[in-house]
């Protein structure tokens, strides 16, 4: 067992040399330190994780993080058997980080446009963030950015995928949350495994965010007492109206930037609607009986690259789930239907989210509700 385990590692290290090499010919010399942090960072997870097992096995682990470790394990499996999502060696594994995030990722945006900066690799394609696995090393660029006139975002993530390259572990940053939190990240990124469009972060994103949250909704069907679904549906509520306050503001803003008055007013104009924004926040916690679960999203500064975040895991989210129903709430022939959409050239599956979005607008319209 022990000279399989060492087989797999030199066969994963290898992959990776080989990719910084490929790397390194096709980005130049520039590129070579930031793909080189990439993939040293990968590979402390890949070398140091162990099998779920034999940490849970470990007399030297808390009750705590075994019994999420189980959950986790659960989920994963709900995931294959009841989302149809990737059955793989993905999420077998442990790995403890030590710190809150694994990555931190960069989200720049000029000054008065919601078009998100991107960032091309050989794999994923272009993609609406820059990830550093060192925090410092992610603000510098940011800080670079910011001297550009960009405006910028630095975001922790506690997961992310490799898109089936690697088998991806379970690690402590996706298991410091909520029980519904973890069963959600679990569903979240297997539907990248299950999914993925190069050169189109929207899509991506906001389709395993849907999954993530029909997948929430069948767990608790199934498992959840009347308390638990009802507090998912206000959690639900809570998130809507959390975004459409974004969503409001984006839009105004828009009109803002679209207007011909001249940058200075409109720098000023902009600020006030940030200004506003935080208003309207604490007037929707009032509305919520105090509820102050966001606000920690409004103690930073608030400019475009925040939005677009926001945007980029959300705006689709009603599309799919338009989907969805069509296709009857079945998840295969649901995502037949999505990879129909990821088969079309870019401009033409904007076009066909677009049109997906105003049949679940005027859904909303007619029943007065959430679909």
């Amino acid at each position: 067992m022990a000279s399989n385990n060492r087989l797999k590692s030199f066969k994963v290290t290898s992959r990776a040399v080989m990719v910084v090499v490929i790397l390194g010919i096709t980005t130049g010399c520039s590129g070579i330190s930031y793909y080189s942090q990439i993939v040293s960072g990968h590979m402390r997870i890949v070398m140091g994780k162990k099998p779920v097992a034999e940490v849970a096995e470990d007399n030297s682990i808390d009750d705590g993080l075994r019994r999420r470790l189980k959950l986790a394990l659960q989920a994963r499996q709900f995931g294959i058997d009841e989302l149809d999502l990737p059955n793989n060696e993905s999420y077998q594994t442990f790995y403890d980080t030590k710190r809150n995030y694994v990555t931190w990722n960069v989200v720049a945006a000029e000054e008065f446009s919601f078009k998100p900066e991107t960032w091309c690799f050989p794999v994923a394609g272009c993609v609406s963030y820059r990830g550093y696995y060192a925090k410092e090393d992610a603000e510098a660029y940011s800080q670079e950015l910011a001297r550009s006139g960009l405006d910028v975002a630095v975001n922790g993530a506690t997961a992310y995928s490799t898109l089936g390259w690697f088998a991806d572990p379970l690690l402590n940053t996706m298991l410091n949350r909520s029980d519904a939190g973890i069963i959600t990240l679990l569903f979240h990124e297997l539907a990248h495994q299950k999914m993925y469009v190069s050169n189109d972060s929207k899509f991506n994103e906001s389709f395993a965010v849907f999954v993530e949250q029909a997948g929430l909704a069948l767990w608790q069907e199934r498992y959840g007492t009347t308390d638990q679904l009802a507090k998912l549906q206000t959690r639900r509520t809570r998130q809507d109206n959390f975004i459409e306050l974004l969503r409001n503001t984006r839009d105004d803003l828009q009109v803002l930037f679209d207007s011909e008055i001249p940058q200075s007013v409109m720098r000023q104009k902009k600020a006030e609607r940030f200004d506003q924004l935080r208003r309207e926040y604490e007037t929707l916690k009032e509305n919520w009986g105090g509820y102050s679960g966001y606000d920690a999203w409004f103690e930073r500064d608030l400019n475009n690259a925040r939005l677009v975040a926001v945007a980029t895991y959300n705006d689709y989210i009603p599309a799919f789930q338009v989907l969805f129903e069509q296709s009857n709430r079945d998840f295969p022939a649901f995502y037949k239907a999505v990879q129909s959409l990821a088969d079309l050239p870019r401009e033409q599956r904007t076009k066909q989210m677009n049109s997906l979005l105003e049949t679940g607008e005027a859904d909303l319209n007619v029943t007065g509700q959430s679909l």
